[in-house]
């Protein structure tokens, strides 16, 4: 496949979010790209916070992300001319550049302005699955990353006040299905800093498949030290170490994405 993205059917475009920071978000998008990408599949991950911490974490620095999200936004370019290889076959990245962390007050009076990252992907032919790293806030970006995608994929910290979050973040979900994109549904919830030693991980689990039940993964991605080592050697923990915990979990879960997205694929227009 080229960098062009050759005209084809597109595929689903996913948007990893949670308003509340430090759940392991990025780290999900990340790591779910890059493990569908083994799988075979091919995959464009859009860097959506201005953090950028997607984009530290597949070792591009912050002098060599421009032009990046900010320019795909404003309309200064195309996803042809932002995104970029990762070095991992199949796996593309549009990378969060400096000047994204102002775009919401840019965006703010431009008109469609919930609607610039979903316009942006559509002037492109993409046969690929789209992944979107959110910010965490419920702010203009992520709402255009909302826009922009047909399914929520949400990563929740096993901890009493993600559950609170969480509420948040449906009914925002709701509020965007109702007014901005009537398409847009619950990918999945998956569960992340998950500790087996400790009870409250068992009871927000328990919690949260009560209340979600088959929106929940059954692969739960534990706490491992190679999964916060990983970012700082620019790698996804995959990469960084096959073999760890950390990694084991997320091949599996990105197994279970997968089929649950193939189901989809197949099942019935109403």
């Amino acid at each position: 496949m080229s960098d062009s993205f050759a005209a084809a059917p597109r595929r689903r475009i996913v948007a990893v979010a949670n308003q509340k920071g430090g759940v392991g978000k990025t780290t999900t998008a990340i790591n779910l790209a890059t493990a569908m990408a083994a799988a075979g599949e091919e995959v464009l991950l859009i860097d959506l916070d201005p953090q950028g911490n997607a984009s530290t974490g597949f070792g591009i620095g912050r002098d060599n992300r421009t032009p990046g999200t900010y320019n795909l936004l404003t309309g200064e370019n195309f996803v042809d001319t932002t995104m970029r290889r990762t070095g991992i076959p199949g796996l593309f990245i549009v990378p969060a550049d400096a000047n994204l962390a102002g775009a919401e007050i840019e965006l703010s009076a431009q008109p469609r302005r919930e609607y610039r990252l979903k316009d942006a992907i559509a002037q492109a032919a993409l046969n690929v699955t789209v992944i979107i790293d959110c910010p965490p806030s419920l702010g203009l970006l992520t709402v255009n990353g909302l826009v922009a995608a047909d399914a929520v994929l949400v990563p929740l910290q096993c901890e009493f006040f993600a559950l609170e979050g969480i509420s948040q973040l449906v009914q925002t979900i709701e509020r965007v299905r109702r007014n901005l994109n009537t398409k847009l549904e619950l990918q999945g919830i998956v569960l992340t800093m998950y500790d087996r030693r400790n009870n409250l991980s068992e009871a927000v689990a328990k919690d949260v498949r009560s209340v979600f039940a088959d929106a929940v993964y059954d692969t739960a991605i534990p706490r491992n030290v190679r999964i916060s080592e990983a970012p700082s050697h620019g790698k996804p923990v995959l990469l960084y170490d096959p073999r760890s915990p950390g990694a084991l979990a997320y091949t599996r879960f990105a197994d279970e994405f997968l089929a649950r997205e193939h189901r989809h694929m197949r099942a019935p227009v109403r």
